[in-house]
């Protein structure tokens, strides 16, 4: 499989799916992909050919809400379109003068698409159109932002869908790679909150020297001597006493303008309101300390769609020491070794990709529980991921709860005493995510994998975290680091991207593949070939059972092989 540049001439008619707002027949004009000019790229810019582009249910998300995405910022996609298409694996065509020390004709590359220009979000495949095209220009938008060049150089012994896949497996990484910061702001805001009780003398063997104000509430006498000894020397002290759950709005407000406070330490928590006012007042990758050995009165209402999209941070000790909580070795962020995992949205398509990570780790759960409301995704991630299970020496179990709903509890019971080491929740519903919270046992960790808008609320038992060191993480996208240790995975072997494809087609299925995505016609992930022809989208078994010769190349169960692909071009390629 050798398309590389200079082999094959470039096409005409250059056919390119591009988006003029919301709904699925705003991809394309009249349900097709439109001819659009291969412009010669300029000094700064690169011509691209793209190989191959995963969708993902982010694009549906753009489709249904259009200019109002909030990496859109309001656009008018009628008078400036954009284009779907961020997981793509492309190849150089042609460089421009101003590049040529860095790339060259033939060069394969991954786009990374959490791209940022001057702090600000401007993704590929969203602010900066995509990769639902055959040919189109990048330049300082991709290769000049705030993060140097958001590509990746891909070697030959990646075929173009698993290139392309990077990019999901690269969040489905990032995920389980520490994003919160646990350790307090140097130079930040801190409030400290008490209940006015001297029974308890607190100590921070470290972190009172970095936050340039703090702010007293509540405290006792022995910890404003502790922060006064332990404060920087330019550090202002700010007593607010009296300060209540119907207060803490006002005070953040006042003193941080409504931006929330960098680290907030509540010492003795004992009341669900009080913690419910002050998560909401946690500053975008902020911190929330609660020391303390009593559980509280209830469980506090905790802005999920914040914990996945602002990185913020529940940490706790029982104490003295106020400082026992944070850093690394309290706070973990990869699933337990030998543990009890449990998944959520299992069988969907990124939650077999949390599963298949999970059985491929060397240093991951022993048992696997997989929860999910379709039997037959079930059944098709049964078959597929069961005997790569098997093959790694993992126990692997599917359930469908809506048949059987004390089943999880049961499985759960039967394999982790006390509940999961970990709950991977992949369904982007705030009640769902409670109950996964519930599922949970003693230092046990909840990833949040899924969003949700900021604002959606769920009860989570937040005195397990001081009292049983529990976990509570979310992540939202994926770093160049994360995708460059994907595609070092899939070298090595020790990870397999293409098993996650489900179905494929040509450039002509762009549109019809983003519907079979709203639709959830397949339970493994889609990937359209914008350099194929005439491919209509189908599932990997329905291209097996018509071609004899591709269902030879399939691996085990159909599982996406390079060699698969490479046939697959032979006989589709556009040239």
């Amino acid at each position: 499989m050798d398309f590389a540049a200079g082999k094959t001439p470039l096409p005409s008619p250059n056919l390119a799916w591009n988006t003029y707002g919301t709904g699925i027949e705003s991809i394309g004009i009249d349900g097709a992909p439109e001819p659009v000019e291969i412009p010669s790229p300029a000094a700064n810019q690169l011509l691209i050919r793209v190989d191959a582009v995963g969708l993902c249910f982010s694009d549906v998300k753009l489709i249904k809400q259009g200019g109002d995405h909030p990496k859109l910022y309001g656009r008018d996609l009628k008078v400036e379109p954009t284009r779907l298409g961020h997981e793509v694996s492309v190849t150089v065509i042609e460089v421009g003068s101003d590049l040529a020390d860095n790339y060259s004709a033939g060069q394969r590359l991954a786009i990374q698409p959490d791209i940022y220009v001057d702090g600000r979000a401007a993704a590929y495949g969203y602010t900066v159109p995509g990769g639902l095209i055959q040919y189109h220009l990048i330049g300082p938008e991709v290769l000049d932002a705030d993060h140097g060049a958001y590509v990746i150089p891909v070697t030959d012994e990646i075929g173009y869908a698993a290139a392309a896949l990077s990019e999901p497996w690269a969040c489905v990484e990032a995920s389980y790679t520490q994003r919160r910061r646990l350790e307090p702001l140097e130079g930040g805001t801190m409030l400290i909150i008490g209940d006015g009780s001297a029974s308890t003398v607190y100590t921070m063997s470290r972190g009172l020297d970095a936050p340039a104000r703090i702010i007293l509430s509540n405290v006792s006498e022995t910890t404003r001597d502790l922060v006064n000894d332990k404060k920087s020397s330019g550090a202002e002290v700010i007593e607010r006493n009296g300060i209540g759950a119907a207060d803490v709005a006002g005070l953040s407000e006042e003193l941080t303008g409504g931006e929330g406070f960098d680290d907030i330490i509540v010492l003795d928590p004992r009341h669900a309101a009080l913690m419910e006012e002050l998560g909401k007042a946690i500053a975008y990758r902020g911190t929330m300390n609660m020391v303390g050995t009593t559980a509280l009165d209830g469980l506090p209402q905790v802005d999920v769609g914040r914990l996945h999209y602002h990185y913020i941070a529940f940490i706790g000790t029982t104490g003295p020491d106020i400082a026992g909580a944070y850093g690394e070795a309290r706070n973990r962020c990869d699933v337990v070794k030998g543990g009890t995992a449990l998944f959520v949205g299992a069988a969907g398509p990124m939650g077999q990709m949390h599963i298949q990570r999970a059985i491929e780790f060397a240093d991951g759960p022993s048992v696997l529980i997989g929860s999910d409301l379709d039997d037959d995704r079930i059944e098709a991630a049964r078959t597929l991921l069961a005997p790569l299970a098997e093959e790694h020496g993992k126990t692997l179990i599917f359930i469908n709860p809506g048949n059987e709903p004390e089943k999880v509890v049961e499985l759960v019971e039967q394999y982790a005493e006390g509940g999961a080491d970990d709950v991977i929740v992949t369904v982007p519903v705030g009640p769902v995510m409670a109950q996964a919270g519930a599922w949970m046992g003693p230092n046990g960790m909840l990833v949040l994998f899924a969003g949700v808008p900021n604002g959606t609320m769920a009860p989570l038992d937040l005195s397990n975290t001081y009292l049983h060191n529990a976990q509570f993480t979310g992540t939202s996208g994926s770093s160049i680091d994360d995708q460059a240790t994907v595609l070092e995975k899939a070298l090595d072997g020790s990870l397999s991207p293409g098993r996650a494809l489900a179905a494929v087609g040509g450039i002509e299925a762009g549109q019809s593949g983003v519907r079979a995505l709203m639709e959830g016609d397949y339970a493994g992930k889609v990937v359209i070939f914008p350099q194929l022809s005439g491919l209509e989208l189908q599932s990997l078994e329905q291209l097996a059972a018509d071609d004899p010769d591709i269902a030879a190349a399939l691996g085990e169960n159909n599982t996406w092989t390079d060699e698969a692909e490479r046939i697959l071009f032979e006989k589709y390629h556009a040239s």
